[in-house]
């Protein structure tokens, strides 16, 4: 159990391409383990982290991997100053632990940084920091110094830009020489065209390489002696420095701040990304709508094909994170259970930082939504089986109150004529032979709504449509309802013209005979049903009538549930089991059709069901 301690415990590691981060990480995280703390992983990208080397950027792929297989969560922040920022996250995070690893590096002279480790300390004094040796020596930090070739990335694109706007540039300050303009003008024009050019180009070096040209231009052509590198007045060595030094400044600041909004528009992007992702994923219904628009979203983002393999086993792959040449491949999981994996085919060029957190962060929108989608089955079918149970035991009570009583009236009536035979009258005699076939009837109409409703609650109920005359199917109805339908005035108003429906007649009898026999229990003796029918569209409706004293309002939204009686008392003891109304709706929608109950005027209960119409064609 966790103590409040513990549970306000917060541990940070920092992610880097160092060959030995793994080590750091592994620390940090069985610390995390110790202290039952929260453990996150924080990577600072820096603006220049597209030059990454390919190495580098494999082994800090593989580096968060390995944090997120030990249950890191992943952050990412872009920015230069790498200790302010890890500071600043711990601050708002409420960090109380920072596991940092530390290589052999040390400070060279008075006036460079201190390293990595002791700027973190200086910047997050109120938060312990956990330093892990690092015994190789040629330990990269994340801020390293990238290689000449990686930097410089000369393209015919950049060098063409570079040399038409010195080009434009010295045109434009010989125009203004022409005119007359001042040598600031000139100078300031100069300085005008490195700017652009850091701006328009992708690598910083043509920013430096402008900076130095443009000096050298700006004396060739438009200092005395024109057209040579010489001369006359030395106070224009100081103007060629501070011209060099403007130029490098502007040029530097504006590479900078290209870098800085491309990685904003990448994070915009990323944003975008995420928030369509999360989107759509909370509108899917299914699980392989989820794969279909995770593998859709990472295309989209990487331009790369995405297969998904689903899992044999709810088990937690031994390896969260697997490479090769040509695919990476990520499992879809969430707390212990594996839902696939996720295939990205590389075709050999790998990922970059930001497209690999950007896929993993779909990744795990994924797993949430699957994890979603898979409680929301669990506890639809925990309901179901509730409420079958809850059904189950409604059968069970319902049988054994309800059978007992026409149980016991045979078993009493057949004692009595096994031993009374002799003595009783004919009369006596028939009333006895009269109650035991009613109780019969009873409990036979009682199995025969049981087998009916289960099967079509199954779906093993096969509808055997045809097309039937409405007034047929009534009247066979009525020669099959209960006996005491003498004490009642049964009125069958037929519609003006011959109604044709698509049905399953047997099944349509039954639910006229549950109805009308539904009346006859439910209304005094002599008490009028009424059944008509009327075409209304592509529909035939039918009526069951009576002027009873009707359903209380509060009952009626039950009344066709199953094992609903309404609590209604009848003469002889027997309550129905609340089948009879369960019946008529499944059988009425089996049909594609509805079923209502509506108030009769002035008193008594309307029952209208309909059923699909249908036409005889006639071939003369």
């Amino acid at each position: 159990m966790k103590t409040d301690l513990e549970s306000n415990e917060r541990i940070l590691v920092c992610l880097s391409a160092s060959p030995s981060n793994q080590k750091v990480i592994d620390a940090a995280a069985r610390m995390a383990e110790a202290f039952h703390a929260a453990f996150s992983a924080i990577y600072v990208k820096p603006v220049n982290d597209d030059l990454l080397p390919e190495d580098d950027r494999l082994r800090l792929q593989s580096n968060i991997a390995f944090a997120e297989q030990n249950g890191a969560d992943i952050v990412t922040i872009i920015g230069e100053d790498v200790p302010a920022r890890i500071a600043e996250y711990a601050h708002i995070s409420d960090t109380t632990k920072i596991v940092v690893g530390r290589s052999g590096a040390k400070r060279r002279h008075f006036w460079s940084k201190n390293p990595l480790t002791e700027q973190i300390i200086l910047n997050a004094p109120g938060v312990d920091v956990y330093i892990i040796p690092d015994s190789s020596a040629d330990i990269k930090q994340q801020s390293k110094k990238l290689d000449l070739k990686t930097w410089i990335r000369p393209t015919w694109r950049d060098s063409f830009i570079t040399l038409l706007l010195l080009a434009a540039a010295t045109g434009v300050g010989l125009l203004f020489m022409f005119f007359g303009f001042s040598e600031a003008n000139i100078i300031t024009v100069l300085i005008l065209g490195v700017l652009i050019i850091a701006v328009f180009t992708s690598s910083p070096v043509y920013g430096i390489v402008s900076s130095l040209a443009s000096v050298l231009l700006f004396n060739w052509f438009f200092i005395e002696p024109r057209f040579s590198f010489h001369t006359y007045q030395t106070e224009y060595a100081v103007t060629f420095l501070i011209m060099l030094v403007s130029s490098l400044i502007t040029g530097t600041l504006a590479n900078k701040l290209k870098g800085s909004a491309r990685q904003s528009s990448l994070e915009a992007f990323r944003a975008k990304v995420l928030f369509d992702t999360n989107q759509m994923l909370q509108k899917a219904d299914c699980e392989e709508e989820v794969i279909r628009i995770t593998a859709q979203q990472i295309k989209t983002l990487l331009g790369r094909d995405v297969a998904f393999i689903p899992s044999s086993h709810n088990e937690e792959p031994d390896s969260l994170i697997t490479r090769d040449t040509s695919s990476l491949y990520h499992p879809v999981s969430l707390n212990g259970y594996c839902y696939g994996v996720i295939v990205i085919y590389l075709n050999g060029e790998s990922l970059e930082a930001f497209e690999y957190s950007v896929s993993s962060s779909i990744i795990g929108e994924c797993a949430m939504a699957l994890e979603g989608l898979r409680n929301a089955e669990e506890k639809r079918q925990a309901d179901m089986a509730m409420r079958n149970e809850q059904l189950r035991s409604n059968l069970l009570r319902s049988i054994s109150h309800d059978i007992r009583t026409p149980l016991t009236s045979i078993s009493g009536n057949a004692s009595n004529l096994l031993t009374h035979y002799e003595q009783l009258d004919e009369e006596t005699l028939k009333q006895i032979f009269s109650d035991i076939y009613d109780d019969s009837e009873w409990l036979i109409d009682l199995v025969e709504n049981l087998l009916s409703i289960s099967r079509i609650e199954n779906g093993q109920m096969d509808l055997h449509l045809s097309l039937e005359v409405v007034n047929d199917v009534i009247e066979e109805a009525l020669r099959h309802v209960d006996k005491n339908a003498a004490q009642h005035s049964i009125i069958v108003q037929p519609g003006g013209d011959i109604l044709i429906a698509r049905m399953d007649a047997r099944l349509i009898s039954q639910v006229l005979i549950n109805l009308v026999n539904n009346a006859i229990k439910n209304t005094q003796v002599g008490s009028e049903i009424r059944i008509s029918s009327e075409q209304a569209g592509n529909s035939v409706f039918v009526h069951v009538e009576d002027n009873g004293p009707g359903i209380p309002d509060d009952r009626k939204p039950h009344i066709f549930e199953m094992f609903y009686t309404g609590q209604n008392d009848v003469s002889d003891g027997r309550r129905g089991m609340g089948l009879g109304l369960a019946l008529c709706r499944s059988i009425i929608e089996a049909h594609g059709g509805t079923i209502t109950l509506t108030d009769s005027d002035p008193t008594g209960c309307c029952f209208t069901f309909s059923l699909p119409s249908g036409e005889v064609t006639i071939n003369e």
